[in-house]
């Protein structure tokens, strides 16, 4: 599966107990109604955060991200409200789930369904409200690293 590139987003809660994880297991599930899915292990702060907050947003980072995707995947970063001491960010309108500043995209969620399977719980979100950012591209993970899509540009003739 390292093979397979995806995306990349942070997920974020809001309210008392505001958390975020980077998380690449995420992928449209319905345009009616819109909704996600995305995949968190039972052992992750975020299982916990996002099945009791019941609302959640995701943030698709952009290219120039990459440091930002590692902040929320680091497992020793200080949680709580002090994770994102240094990181932009403004509550969502539907959600208080922080959207990040420079972020390709965002949705912000209301959980509706979960599904336990093996080590993790697939998180279904009906889509409540949607962003864009500036139009840049996509950060992306592939074979262990982080890349940016390489498309070719048509040659001048």
């Amino acid at each position: 599966m390292s093979r397979f590139a995806t995306g990349v987003t942070v997920l974020t809660v809001g309210g008392e107990h505001v958390h975020a994880m980077t998380a690449n297991a995420f992928t449209s599930v319905s345009l009616d109604p819109p909704s996600v899915l995305c995949s968190v292990g039972h052992g992750a702060v975020m299982h916990g955060a996002l099945g009791s907050a019941g609302r959640f947003a995701v943030n698709i980072l952009g290219a120039e991200q990459e440091e930002l995707a590692r902040h929320f995947a680091d497992k020793n970063r200080t949680l709580g409200a002090a994770q994102f001491q240094d990181v932009d960010w403004a509550p969502g309108e539907h959600t208080g789930a922080p959207l990040l500043t420079g972020a390709v995209a965002w949705l912000e969620c209301a959980l509706t369904d979960s599904h336990v399977f093996a080590d993790h719980t697939l998180f279904i979100g009906t889509v409540l409200a949607a962003g864009q950012g500036e139009d840049t591209e996509g950060l992306l993970f592939v074979n262990g690293r982080f890349g940016r899509a390489g498309t070719p540009r048509p040659s001048a003739r």
